[in-house]
């Protein structure tokens, strides 16, 4: 048997450096991961404080990426501390906030609504970037945030426009509607962040939202209840932190470097889908009619407002 020559590519080596090359494979993780995210939040509501899970989320986030992203944090802390208003701000908002309000919504919401009010996303993303940096729309973007703007209000509503007619909002969809604007303002200030690598960028704002976390989730452990230290809490921010966290965001960057930012941005779609089979195998939850045609309406919504015009 012939000995594999020094230096030469082990076969796992190679069969990894062929994953991290094949986007189809990545666009997956990020969609699987963030869609278990929304599962994991709403099957420990009852366990496991919203804060405290938020917190300890980042912190271990932030803890596990520590060694990968320290090489660079060196050359590039300097930069982050020179614009620290803005790594403040996309901090608080990207981080901070925006989990702390999906994991209260989970208290009193369904993991499918979670799931699909995310959806939402891409075009919110549209709507604050022209607010803020006065980007214009197209007839077929206005069009496609008019249908998706359906579809959520179809599943807000739970198909029953009585409810949107006397206000009658569910309490967890509203703080899910709150969180989705949060982070579209995030994306849109994205373009503001320091000329940074990503590793850095990801550790710095994954350490200084757990800070801004911090006061909060001592008085929420003081003036509500405390984390319970269990099995399940333990399992629960590990899955959070490594997989939602890390890991999405590990392969969420790979795709944007192999086929760009636009593709990259419809790993978003790919959540409600398995959020919905997580939620249907794992939670026992039902789908319903309204379920279906608020999914169809944000489906046809994004499809309009992201379809390039035919060439030619």
């Amino acid at each position: 048997m012939q000995k594999q020559q020094e230096g030469a590519p082990t076969p796992r080596a190679t069969w990894f450096a062929a994953l991290a090359d094949e986007p189809r494979f990545l666009m997956l993780l990020p969609g699987l991961f963030w869609a278990g995210n929304a599962i994991v939040a709403r099957s420990i509501a009852d366990e496991i404080p919203p804060i405290a899970l938020a917190f300890w989320r980042w912190t271990v986030a932030a803890v596990l990426i520590a060694p990968l992203a320290w090489p660079h944090l060196r050359r590039d802390a300097a930069v982050m501390v020179r614009q620290w208003p803005t790594m403040l701000l996309l901090s608080a908002l990207g981080i901070s906030i925006f989990n702390t309000l999906l994991y209260i919504g989970a208290h009193s919401t369904t993991a499918i609504n979670l799931v699909m009010l995310q959806t939402t996303m891409p075009i919110v993303v549209v709507i604050a970037t022209f607010l803020i940096f006065r980007e214009t729309l197209t007839g077929r973007q206005a069009a496609g945030i008019a249908l998706s703007l359906a579809g959520a209000l179809t599943l807000i509503s739970h198909g029953d426009p009585a409810i949107l007619l006397g206000l009658d909002f569910n309490r967890g969809d509203l703080w899910m509607l709150a969180a989705i604007v949060t982070y579209a303002v995030y994306t849109a200030l994205l373009r503001l962040r320091p000329a940074v690598h990503g590793l850095s960028f990801a550790f710095a704002t994954f350490a200084i939202g757990a800070t801004l976390l911090l006061p909060f989730y001592i008085g929420e452990t003081l003036l509500v209840r405390p984390l319970p230290i269990s099995t399940v809490s333990i399992l629960a921010i590990g899955y959070v932190a490594i997989f939602a966290s890390i890991l999405s965001y590990l392969a969420f960057n790979r795709v944007v470097a192999l086929l760009g930012a636009n593709t990259a941005g419809l790993i978003v779609h790919l959540v409600p889908v398995f959020g919905t089979i997580l939620a249907v195998l794992l939670l026992g939850e039902r789908l319903h009619a309204y379920n279906l045609a608020g999914i169809a309406l944000i489906a046809l919504g994004i499809w309009l407002a992201t379809r390039r015009p035919a060439s030619g």
